[in-house]
Formats: structure tokens, sequence, C-alpha cells
């Protein structure tokens, strides 16, 4: 186990944002309260939030600032109360509907006036926490009402973070981006994707390109084999209604599972700036293999939850979710096999899977390497050898672990796996901060290294449509094979990928 001890030669470096006025529409939503407001709190307490910065919640319903501060106080009442009272001072809320123009002309004007009082050159951010089918007429109506406007220098900025999902396909996400592009600046557009703050997932990018011990064997020399699992042990819960329409394929493979494949595979960039890091990831997804029609059925695995029980719970199937239809053919469960057509990589499988009401709960990327080609210690043979893994756990708890073979105390000829481990909770005397910490504060850096760039959305649709088309098409007749609620996941899961590559088996959930 590393402890913290081993830590030396530590560069921390933070930068303080400028003056930002965080206009969050969708101010009444779950994801405000539970995910942004706490972010933006901490950031204050952290020193990372700007004296002069505000905060301006906008939704339907009507509320006074005070009943709006009310809200928030009990949302995070017990944290740090003294820091709590400073920074609900500079909370405040707007009410109207969002497909009225009267209610950004008013907005216009209650901004106007806040930032009069304490930074009239505050840079602003438009964060759209509202369903996607509200994202084009809160654009239009802003830009209508003047308040995406940019100076030529692009200082103080306007900028606009929306939430996934961008778009069900390629044409509509290329219809979304159009809407978008009639009023803003890529440079304006901010696509969140949470796993991307995640501690783990940025730490593939340090992991590997500031130590060199990674990168010579970064290929497929020496690497068999990639596995990424992002495991739920929860149902579709409230989101029967998105989920009926999405699947777990447009949920979860067009972004999180994508964007940490790209992390993964991708070549180094030149910087770690945003253009740089988004060109590497664009030309990493345009390097996997399509998904020929035919072969859909072959490699991609889908599946849907049946009742169960999850830690000792019974739970129902999907079937049996209110608001799911009885007769409802949308998956839950998939996976797939991947490859990767550059010298890096060729012929290195990469296996994804993702699925609701499995096991247990878990995020990781698991790297094995090849075995020893040959072993000096007979009569233990080479295949005896158990392959160095290579683990990044993502969630819930974020650290990761190197699998080694090593010599045990006994015998002369007694060897085993050691796990080198650590976690970050237990290195850093507590948990990492949340994801959209680290998405926030960039948001008021003005920086879009963790945030998807248009052409990144339309080369990963461009690589989902086909299975997403193959699997609508009752002609093809591909299976939706059944699991029980808090199992592995499908049975033919287990082997889905086994005969084309005997070394090959799914970790345990």
């Amino acid at each position: 186990m590393f402890g913290s001890d081993v830590w030396r030669g530590n560069f921390c470096i933070e930068v303080s944002p400028i003056p930002n006025t965080v206009v969050i529409f969708g101010a009444s939503g779950d994801l405000t309260h539970r995910k942004l407001l706490p972010a933006l709190f901490h950031l204050y307490c952290k020193e990372l939030f700007h004296e002069r910065s505000l905060v301006v919640g906008c939704a339907r319903t009507a509320m006074t600032d005070d009943a709006f501060r009310d809200q928030v106080r009990k949302q995070l009442a017990g944290e740090n109360d003294a820091m709590l009272e400073k920074f609900l001072e500079k909370v405040h809320y707007h009410h109207g509907d969002y497909d009225d123009a009267g209610t950004y002309l008013m907005l216009q004007q209650k901004l106007c006036r806040l930032e009069q009082e304490r930074c009239p050159e505050s840079c602003r951010i438009y964060y759209l926490s509202t369903p996607s089918t509200l994202y084009q007429t809160i654009v239009d109506r802003l830009s209508s009402a003047g308040l995406v406007d940019e100076p030529e220098n692009r200082y103080p900025w306007r900028h606009v973070v929306i939430e996934k999902p961008f778009g069900r396909d390629l044409k509509s996400a290329e219809a979304i981006d159009l809407n978008l592009h009639q009023h803003l600046r890529e440079s304006q557009i901010y696509r969140i994707d949470h796993y991307l703050g995640k501690e783990t997932v940025q730490n593939i990018l340090m992991m590997r390109f500031a130590n060199l011990i990674f990168e010579p064997i970064w290929n497929n020399h020496y690497i068999s084999h990639v596995q990424i699992t992002s495991a739920e042990a929860i149902g579709v819960e409230h989101r029967a209604g998105y989920y009926e329409q999405a699947g777990l394929l447009r949920d979860m493979f067009q972004n999180h599972m994508l964007e940490m494949l790209s992390l993964v595979a991708m070549e180094p960039p030149s910087s770690f700036e945003a253009n740089a890091v988004r060109n590497e990831k664009l030309k990493l997804i345009q390097s996997i293999r399509p998904f020929v029609p035919a072969r859909i059925g072959a490699d991609f695995l889908r599946g849907q939850y049946s009742a169960g029980s999850i830690d000792g719970r019974n739970v129902p199937g999907y079937r049996e979710e209110p608001g799911v239809s009885p007769e409802s053919n949308i998956e839950t469960y998939a996976c797939g096999r991947f490859f990767i057509d550059n010298w890096r990589w060729r012929g290195v499988p990469f296996f994804l899977r993702s699925g609701k009401r499995l096991k247990r709960r878990l995020s990781e990327i698991v790297i094995t390497f090849k075995p020893v080609p040959h072993s000096i210690f007979s009569p233990i043979k080479a295949e005896d050898l158990k392959p160095n893994v290579l683990v990044l756990n993502v969630q819930p708890e974020e650290g990761m672990a190197l699998a080694i073979q090593a010599k045990q105390p006994g015998p002369k000829l007694c060897m085993g796996t050691l796990n080198m481990a650590f976690k970050y909770a237990e290195v850093f005397g507590g948990s990492p901060p949340d994801a959209y910490e680290r998405l926030l504060l960039d948001c008021m850096l003005g920086d879009q290294t963790l945030f998807i760039r248009n052409d990144i959305i339309k080369a990963s649709w461009t690589l989902f449509d086909p299975i997403q088309d193959a699997w609508a098409d009752p002609a093809r007749k591909i299976p939706l094979h059944p699991y029980t609620a808090g199992s592995q996941g499908p049975d033919a899961a287990a082997g889905a990928f086994y005969r084309q590559h005997p070394d090959f088996i799914w970790r345990e959930i």
C-alpha cells in the first residue's frame, strides 16, 4: 500500500477564477440542489469562487431571493455554516417561463443591476440544468435578448453549459449543433460530461504522460487487452421516461464510456491545452474500426434486467418499473468489443460494458499486459505466471492498483501476485472533490479541456448509429438477453468474446 509519505516534490497549481455570474436555468431541479450549488459552495470555501462572483437561479416557480436562499441553506446546512451565510449573500433568484421573451429582458436588467454593484465587467456562465428539449428555446431567447453577445476580444465572456444527451443520433446531434452555432461560437459552448471531472479519469493523462515508465509499454507489443466497466446497482428510478427513449447505449456508451476509452488510448497531445487534447481524442475516435452491420450481433450484446435481489432487497424488473412499457425492448445492459486501427493499438481488443441493476456500483479501467514470453523459474511455465494488471478505479473508491509477480516468504520457488494499490481517500485524508467542482471551476476559468467539442460528438454518433439501427430493425432479430437484477449481467456476456480471445474473461463486478 502506498502512503501519503511517498508524495514528494508536489506541484499544486490552481488558478483562481475572475468574477463570474453563474446563471442556473432549472434552479428548482434535482441536479442544481444535489450537485451544482454544493459544488459552487465548496469552491467558495476553498477561495476558488471570486468574492465578486454571483449565483442567480432561474426557474418557472415564483420565489423570492430569500426563499431560494432558504432552500440552499437547508441543502448545505451543517457543512460550514459561517461560510454558508457569506456565500448566500451572493445567491439570487429570477423566475419566469423559459419561452417568454419578457423573462430574459427582466433577467438582463437584474443581472446588470447586480453586476453594477459588484463587478460591471463580470463574465457570465449560463448553465442549462434543464431537459435537453429546452436547450434550443433557452439559447434562442438568450440570444434575442443580447445575453450571449461577446465583445470582439471575447471578454467579458458569455459561456453556455449544456448537459448530455447531445442528441439521440447523428442527425439530431447535427440539428442541435446547427441551432447552437446560429447564436454561439464553439468557444462559448461547454458540453459537460461529469465523468471527465473525476480525479481518476483526469489522472489517466498524468499517469501516462508525466511518467516515463508507462509510455514505452503502452501499445500492442505489451498490452493484451483493455476492459472498461461502468456498472450500477440502481435501476432507472425516476428516469423511466427518458430511458424508454434513450436506452443504455445512448445514455452511457456515446459519452462516458467513449471518453474513458479515448483518454486511455489517445496519442500524446502537444500540450495540456483544450484543443490539443481534444484533437487527439478526435483522431482516436476516428481510428476506431467501424461496426459492420453484418457483425453487430457478434461484436455487441444487449440485455435487460428482470426482477431480483440487491443487498437483500427485492427489486422489480425493468418492465415492472413505473413508466416503462410492459413490452419494452430497451436495453439496460450492453457490452461491446472495439478495435483501434492505428500503429499503437492494432490488434488489441477493448472490451466495454455498462449496465443497471448489476451486483454493485463499479467503474474501472483494467489494462491487462501480455504474459512473459519465457519463464526461467523451472518447473514454473510462462503460462503459469499471471500477467501484470493495472486497474484504475473511477468509482466508488477512486484510486489505482498494479498487480505484479513477486517472491513470497518461504521456499526458493515461492511466488505470487502482489497488489500495489492506493485509494485517494486514504492517501489524501478524505474523499476527492465532486466532479462538478472541477468542471465548474474550469467553466469560470474559460478552460474547455475537460469539455466535449462538437466534432467529437459527431464522430461518436457516426460510430454508434449502426448499432442502434441494427437493434431497432426487427428483421435482424438481434436478441435482448435477460439478466437477473443483482447479477453480473446476462449469462451470454460471460463468453460473448471468449472464442475470439481465449485469454479474455470479464472481471467480476
